[in-house]
């Protein structure tokens, strides 16, 4: 596999062996959004991913890595990332959850991420959802060859911020490939004084807006995973795995 800046860059087989990994964590988020619904438990989606990860031949990518305990990243409400699934969190009418997923197969990751409504919502919270889904299309947009890293982070910061919605900056986006997290790390803003790099064909990021309706700042409860806005006011997450290939970016985990 070359290398460029420390980037793994992929060929034309591993990436078809990326799309297919992205393609089952599609089905299995399409199948989650089917059931997610009010008196539903954060674990009944946990077991019912369990069950199509064996069903399909594929391990939890999530599951173990680096201790995490489940298979899907299970976050409710004002949970950011990394929430537990947990038979006591039952959704109900107006939540929104978060549910972030990855499958290994044939040595390669899918990793991809939606936020999805309990019931009907709030018009704020639906805003917040329609921003936070619309800033990451804005971002894989800018994900072209020839470009800087830093366009995507610009892309999608310029949007939420148009809405004064806030942008979590403690969790990035990443490369992605054989191992769950790769370099390039991709912030959802452009931070100060640093060059980025230019996006390359053969790149394989993982993109992954975190949007909250307050401020930026977070906290990390006490199981020392599940991330949570200091302010307690919604957060949304969305991310899609692309490619960057010669005619432009190809998204991997597209239903």
């Amino acid at each position: 596999m070359k290398k460029y800046r420390g980037i793994y860059l992929k060929n034309d087989k591993e990436i078809g062996l990326m799309r297919e990994a992205n393609r089952l964590v599609s089905v299995v988020l399409d199948m989650l959004g089917e059931v997610i619904k009010p008196g539903v438990s954060t674990m009944d989606l946990e077991n019912i991913a369990i069950k199509a990860c064996e069903d399909f031949g594929v391990k939890p990518a999530f599951k173990g890595y680096q201790g995490f305990p489940f298979a899907l990243c299970c976050s409710v409400n004002e949970e950011i990332v990394h929430g537990f699934p947990s038979e006591s969190r039952i959704l109900e009418e107006g939540d929104i959850v978060s549910i972030d997923m990855g499958v290994i197969y044939k040595g390669f990751n899918g990793d991809s991420a939606r936020t999805y409504p309990v019931g009907q919502v709030s018009e704020d919270t639906q805003k917040l959802l329609d921003v936070t889904r619309e800033s990451l299309m804005r971002g894989i947009e800018q994900a072209k060859a020839g470009n800087n890293l830093y366009d995507i982070s610009k892309a999608v910061q310029d949007y939420v911020e148009s809405y004064e919605f806030g942008i979590v900056r403690r969790f990035v986006g990443h490369g992605i490939g054989r191992n769950l997290h790769e370099k390039p790390e991709i912030p959802n803003f452009v931070p100060a004084g640093l060059p980025g790099v230019t996006l390359r064909t053969g790149m394989v990021l993982a993109i992954e807006p975190m949007v909250t309706q307050g401020t930026h700042e977070v906290e990390v409860l006490s199981d020392n995973w599940t991330a949570v806005t200091k302010d307690r006011k919604l957060s949304a997450h969305f991310e899609h795995t692309i490619a960057v290939t010669s005619e432009g970016p190809d998204i991997l985990s597209r239903s």
